[in-house]
């Protein structure tokens, strides 16, 4: 039993807990032998947290004898990416530079998830400032994608999901400025949800300055998890209040039921990139599995999401340079100097006067797309229009940079609108894990989430094939 533990959902292992079935010590060290084995390869997991989570674990198991309620993730081992806060520890954010920095207290995130009663069996990697694709740096190394280890695990959470996928735990947490949980999820084969602005508290203790307005509006934290309940159940943990993020909103996590049946726009407009026949494919896929569950599926036009994703390039884009570029030129390596020059070229950098209209602009696309939504709550498009590309696609050039972002722009352009949207696998593209995503009104990852769960009825759980190709199995 203890060898298995590994393999199951954080939904099967709370319940399991809870009526005495196993242990926490139990679950995890089967966590942690499947990590000894495994992480050594795939570098995901780059700080050990293995000895403070068994004694963790040692405290909960009293904690359960003593008659304390347990929390809905009690004794469910969890990891959290090495750019936000966990008192005592360093968030060096991919920088050998920023390898001391401490935290001096936990990050709404942390706190949430230790509220809840998880267990931090480590910490994953990221890119450099956390601001790639794909996830390698000078400090940890390169993360590799367990399906294919030429191929990118994603990023900027990409030592999330590779964790994920290996069965490091069920619960991996994440963040996301421009795709940063959706494109890890997508090439690991995982279910995650970016959620709205304000439903997750973010804040990190150990920062020496805040965030541009547009990077607040615009990022966000989640879960990355093998399965979508496990999704709903970690985003529904994070979403616990922090008075230190004046966004987080108090909106309950369960909108009010809508009269069947919900209207869900397909879209699969390109705007000139050439999409990936499998890609297309697997939308229509997910369009015939959401209409035989009862969905009201139309292929409509939705407003425009070409507008939103250049703007993240010319407005977000000139914000991010205005931050962190100075931290990329000292700091980082010529990689990521090249990369962030890249994004410049990518974008038409605004001035100061551009800025500002920027940001008006932002709400009346925002509106545009709010108002789509009121008639239809859900839209069903492409996340990637291509298969996961080689880990150092972006490293290559500025032509790569361009054709990644280029085909991402239902990523970045939903970002910018600050608008919820999941990633589900739908199967594979080129060989390789692929997913479609799920757009939703504003505060419902409920009504996502439910979609998503009907996807991956269908689908099934991708990371199971993973794990028969590693046993040998058909």
């Amino acid at each position: 039993m203890n060898q298995e533990l590994w393999r199951r959902s954080a939904v099967e292992l709370a319940a399991m807990i809870r009526s005495r079935e196993v242990s926490c010590v139990e679950v995890t060290e089967a966590v942690l032998g499947r990590i000894a084995r495994h992480n050594g390869r795939i570098n995901a997991i780059v700080v050990d947290c293995g000895e403070d989570a068994l004694r963790a674990a040692e405290r909960k198991d009293r904690e359960a004898g003593d008659g304390t309620t347990p929390g809905p993730l009690h004794g469910v081992p969890v990891t959290i990416k090495e750019n936000i806060d966990v008192a005592g520890q360093a968030t060096p954010n991919g920088l050998p530079a920023y390898a001391d920095v401490i935290a001096p207290d936990h990050s709404p995130v942390t706190r949430n998830l230790l509220g809840a009663g998880a267990i931090i069996v480590g910490r994953t990697n990221t890119p450099e400032l956390s601001m790639r694709a794909t996830t390698d740096n000078p400090l940890r190394g390169r993360t590799l994608n367990p399906w294919d280890e030429e191929a990118s695990p994603g990023g900027s959470s990409g030592g999330g999901s590779a964790a994920a996928a290996m069965g490091f735990g069920p619960i991996h947490h994440g963040n996301d400025i421009g795709g940063s949980l959706r494109f890890p999820s997508f090439a690991c084969g995982l279910a995650t949800v970016k959620p709205t602005l304000g439903r997750v508290p973010a804040y990190n203790p150990s920062a020496a300055a805040e965030r541009g307005l547009l990077a607040q509006l615009c990022s966000v934290q989640g879960v990355m998890c093998r399965e979508v309940r496990d999704v709903r159940l970690g985003t529904r943990v994070l979403a616990g209040g922090d008075a230190r993020d004046p966004w987080w909103v108090p909106v309950p996590f369960d909108g009010p039921a809508l009269a069947p049946p919900i209207k869900v726009a397909v879209t699969c407009e390109t705007h000139g990139y050439p999409i990936n026949p499998q890609i297309v494919a697997g939308i229509e896929r997910a369009a015939d599995v959401l209409s035989d569950a009862g969905y009201a599926v139309e292929r409509v036009e939705t407003p425009s999401i070409m507008k939103p994703a250049q703007a993240w390039f010319d407005v977000l884009a000139s914000e991010i340079a205005h931050f962190l570029g100075p931290a990329a030129r000292e700091h980082g390596s010529a990689t990521i100097r090249a990369i962030f020059d890249h994004y410049q070229r990518v974008g038409n950098p605004v001035d100061a006067a551009g800025y500002r209209q920027g940001i008006a602009d932002r709400t009346a696309l925002t509106r545009e797309w709010s108002v789509f939504l009121d008639s239809y709550p859900l839209v069903l498009c492409p996340f990637l229009m291509r298969s996961t590309y080689a880990w150092d696609y972006d490293a290559q050039g500025f032509e790569q940079v361009k054709d990644l972002f280029r085909s991402a722009i239902y990523s970045t352009g939903i970002n910018y609108l600050s608008l919820p949207a999941g990633v589900v696998p739908i199967g594979f593209a080129d060989g390789l894990p692929a997913g479609v995503q799920i757009v939703g009104r504003r505060y419902r990852e409920d009504l996502i989430l439910d979609a998503m769960e009907t996807v991956e009825a269908s689908v099934g759980i991708l990371a199971h094939e993973l794990w028969r190709r590693e046993e040998g199995g058909a």
